[in-house]
């Protein structure tokens, strides 16, 4: 067993009495004392500090940047303002997902691109071996990278008094560089829970003082330290997609209901052909969200969805709604079973369970 690596925040979560776990090979907090549904609560309705400096930053820089990654991504690149971001994802031909990705246009020359923790390294192996027919240079930066997660309507309001950029200027999936305290920080509008919010990004050695401040100045908007418990089941309510449940080598981005990263107009990327091909014949199967009918029962990550006693498809993610109040999931199904209303079962326990396709996402915050 190789050591579980740990963020600059280790000693902090264990000091704040954090549930440890290991999360893709990382020590990361599941919880904290207050318990995920506290926490949950408190990024829809107050406000939530996450760790996320496990995540991976990976920098293209050069002359043809912009080219590759347009054609690296299905997603149209070209399209981006500086300062700008969007979710895309680095498919393979099969046009499935090595990982999903949130891609910073810094210039035309310049792009910072933000991956899984888990696939940190192959991602980066990924990028470099395609960057090689391009003029550009590829640099692994996770390691000097610390990042920390703002959640939650008040936000802003801890976060500004800290800044010295006017932070209602950032308008939702952009970004801008400034100053923490008199330290250069770049803070992006992005988050995985649904909420506003804002990404702090830092050197590695700074990232408990960052964390320490914004907990000191939260203090009087009821801030909580929040973990990845609270932050599976936000992402899960605002239909964020999980790499290993929602995407992976075997879904396309069509499948996973990713239509709108995937822009087949703008001419070659990889993947291309297989997608095409695909939306022209129509997918096979598609992710939907469904709610249980009974209250007792819950869907759980990876049960089989079935249908006169066969498997028919599987439940990417599921759990109980703490906005909501029902247990809710989604699930990779035959296509003709994807309209809302239609009845599936997950089994349970070896009991076929019913539940109701209904829309997504299942929770959309207030403009």
């Amino acid at each position: 067993m190789s050591e579980l690596k740990k963020t600059p925040l280790n000693a902090v979560h264990r000091a704040l009495g954090a549930k440890m776990v290991d999360f893709g090979g990382w020590d990361m907090p599941v919880q904290y004392p207050t318990g995920i549904l506290a926490e949950h609560h408190a990024v829809r309705g107050k406000v939530g500090l996450f760790d996320v400096s496990h995540m991976g930053e990976i920098r293209v820089k050069g002359p043809e940047a912009m080219a590759f990654l347009d054609w690296l991504t299905p997603n149209s690149v070209t399209k981006l303002n500086v300062n700008q971001i969007h979710y895309t994802g680095l498919l393979m031909e099969n046009g499935a997902f090595v990982d999903d990705l949130l891609l910073h246009k810094i210039s035309d020359t310049e792009f910072l691109l933000v991956v899984n923790a888990s696939n940190v390294d192959k991602d980066f192996a990924w990028i470099a071996e395609h960057a090689k027919k391009f003029n550009v240079t590829v640099t692994n930066e996770s390691d000097a990278t610390g990042q920390v997660a703002l959640q939650g309507p008040r936000s802003l309001q801890v976060l500004q008094p800290l800044v010295d950029i006017d932070l209602s200027q950032i308008k939702y999936y952009w970004f801008a560089f400034g100053n923490f305290k008199g330290m250069p920080v770049m803070i992006a509008r992005t988050g995985y829970t649904g909420e506003d919010g804002f990404e702090v990004y830092c050197p590695t050695e700074k990232t408990e003082w960052v964390w320490n401040e914004l907990m000191e100045s939260g203090k009087a908007h009821e801030l909580m330290p929040t973990g990845l418990g609270c932050r599976n089941t936000l992402r899960l309510e605002a239909k964020m997609a999980l790499y290993g449940h929602e995407i992976d080598d075997q879904i396309t981005a069509l499948e996973a209901d990713l239509n709108w990263i995937v822009k087949l107009q703008k001419g070659d990327f990889l993947g291309r052909e297989t997608l095409q091909r695909q939306k022209d014949e129509g997918v096979k199967r598609i992710l939907v969200g469904f709610r249980m009918a009974e209250k007792r029962d819950i869907a759980r990550d990876h049960m089989p969805i079935v249908e006169g006693g066969q498997q028919i498809g599987f439940v990417t993610s599921g759990a109980p709604s703490a906005t909501l109040g029902y247990n809710l999931g989604l699930a990779l199904v035959p296509v003709e079973k994807a309209a809302i209303g239609t009845k599936l079962y997950v089994e349970i326990r070896g009991k076929a369970c019913e539940a109701e396709v209904v829309p997504t996402p299942f929770y959309k915050r207030a403009k």
